[in-house]
């Protein structure tokens, strides 16, 4: 029976990332900035991000919620065939699929140690031990289709809205600006978007929370945000206090956060709009 997948009605971006070297600090993520890049530059945004090491049971439970919500997810590492590697087994129980061998994938993989064992001037040897292994690579749960990798022929893989791509950026982030270009163009430019501030001085906020439950009461559509720093270069301590939303709902929001601010007797600093 072929499996199904929920469809969001308003279709977000997540990311996971896996592996127990980003949350031991062993390597530091490059990842989430790359995806939030990549996404911007298509006018899109990401929605919520997620670090798991490599516990199979956690890994898991991510990818079910991750299947079953019906929005776009990269799952970034644990696809490769050693044993710290659990993200394509996972993905299979998750859905309750089982792995198989994808025959693209084989020859793909294939193609590769062909090309490796011509540079380094050797023979092929397809049923030698190591290069049988290799071959794990492309098994994938059962169903997916693959995401071409332009920088070792070794494929990702892709089940419903849920994309799965290895922990290397030089090759995981061309594979996802292919997803992105492939699957979801249609996407691109999202839904209208700005954000209004002002600079507040002297103020905490608590002080403040009031007024922005205030606004977010009245202005559903819009949400409020607070970003306090204690030692900016220029503005030394403040709160960036704006709205940010559908930018024809944002005027009458932002107007009455003004309102508020003037009543609460607070010093202002520079407006802005992004």
């Amino acid at each position: 029976m072929t499996k199904t997948f929920p469809q969001a009605e308003a279709r977000e971006f997540g990311l996971v990332i896996v592996g127990d070297e980003i949350l031991s600090g062993k390597r530091a993520d490059k990842h989430l900035p790359k995806v939030i890049e990549l996404l911007g530059a298509r006018r899109l945004q990401l929605a919520w991000a997620e670090y798991v090491g490599d516990a199979p049971e956690r890994i898991t439970a991510t990818l079910g919620r991750a299947f079953e919500s019906g929005h776009v997810v990269f799952s970034c590492g644990g696809i490769g065939a050693t044993p710290d590697d659990h993200t394509r087994q996972c993905a299979a129980k998750a859905l309750g699929v089982e792995l198989q061998l994808h025959p693209q994938a084989e020859a793909l993989i294939r193609e590769r140690m062909q090309d490796v064992a011509r540079e380094q001037g050797t023979a092929y040897e397809p049923d030698r031990a190591d290069n049988v292994h290799r071959l794990n690579m492309g098994v994938f749960p059962k169903g997916a289709r693959i995401i071409p990798n332009p920088y070792n022929k070794i494929p990702g893989f892709s089940v419903g809205h849920v994309h799965f791509v290895p922990g290397f950026p030089v090759m995981a982030w061309p594979m996802i600006e292919w997803v992105l270009d492939q699957q979801y163009a249609d996407l691109f430019g999202g839904r209208p978007y700005a954000e209004k501030s002002v600079i507040v001085f002297g103020s905490m906020e608590a002080a403040l929370t009031p007024l922005m439950e205030e606004i977010e009461r009245d202005h559903p559509e819009v949400k409020v945000f607070s970003l306090p720093s204690v030692d900016h270069p220029e503005y030394g301590r403040h709160i960036d206090l704006g709205v940010k939303g559908d930018p024809a709902r944002l005027e009458p929001a932002y107007a009455q956060l003004l309102a508020g601010l003037a009543k609460l007797g607070v010093r202002l600093g520079p407006e802005m709009v992004r």
